[in-house]
């Protein structure tokens, strides 16, 4: 899929490769102005979110309406990965906010604490498979829109009976948004190679198991901004970290 670049970039710079390398070195300029700055978490969550929702949107104004719609939460019962950033932007959010949601009858972080852990299954994993239902959704409502992680924002589907059969045990081949997927994967995985390169905890996360933790933990971010792995313990190994690396530094070069 070819990734909007630049018009001045000449044709062959143009791609998937050249995207990925422009989103690095742009993690890595931020993390270099910004690093020790009080802002450094909140300038890494909005240059991702940014950068995938503004190259989404290059990708897919020809492509057919989404199903997805508000009030539909089928596909926030699959595992969420997420990235130390990620989540600690989420724990501000839902630290703000539970006073006032709980107003309204929303428990926040008490649906968060009811919230089976995950446990890594052995074998492959269906990419749709039923996990637990999400405790952020209320009413068919993600009541974290705002700040919802990339793996997320990067499920899209064109077919709300093709989701619920997958997750039903049904349908192996949603027709998901492809832009979405491989935007959302690059610009992830941009963001982990240059944390990587620039010193941070760069693995991914069980989106929930890891709000736990943050929650529990006020120092979750200065233990990150310092180098710490806050998350460690409920790391995802679903590809190994040898082969992430690998695959990295390939595409850097």
């Amino acid at each position: 899929m070819p990734i909007a670049q630049s018009a001045a970039q000449p044709a062959e710079a143009e791609g998937p490769v050249a995207f990925f390398k422009a989103q690095h070195q742009g993690f890595l300029d931020t993390f270099s102005a910004y690093r020790a700055k009080p802002d450094l978490l909140d300038r890494v969550w909005m240059q991702a979110f940014t950068s995938f929702e503004r190259n989404v949107a290059d990708q897919t104004h020809q492509l057919p309406v989404l199903a997805c719609r508000k009030g539909c939460g089928t596909c926030c019962q699959i595992l969420v990965a997420a990235t130390a950033p990620e989540v600690l932007m989420v724990a501000r959010y839902v630290r703000g906010m539970a006073a006032g949601f709980k107003n309204v009858g929303i428990d926040l972080v008490g649906r968060l604490y009811g919230a089976a852990d995950f446990v890594e299954p052995s074998g492959n994993v269906r990419p749709m498979a039923l996990v637990r239902e999400c405790p952020f959704l209320a009413e068919g409502i993600c009541v974290i829109y705002p700040v919802r992680p990339l793996a997320c924002r990067g499920h899209a589907s064109f077919d709300e009976e093709a989701c619920v059969s997958a997750l039903e045990g049904g349908l192996d081949n949603v027709p998901v948004s492809e832009p979405h997927r491989t935007v959302r994967g690059l610009v992830q995985n941009a963001l982990q190679s240059a944390m990587r390169d620039a010193g941070f905890a760069w693995g991914l996360y069980d989106l929930v198991a890891a709000l736990k933790i943050a929650l529990a933990r006020p120092d979750c971010e200065a233990d990150f901004a310092n180098g710490g792995d806050p998350f460690a313990t409920v790391a995802l190994d679903v590809v190994s970290r040898d082969e992430m690396e690998s695959t990295f530094d390939r595409l850097k070069s």
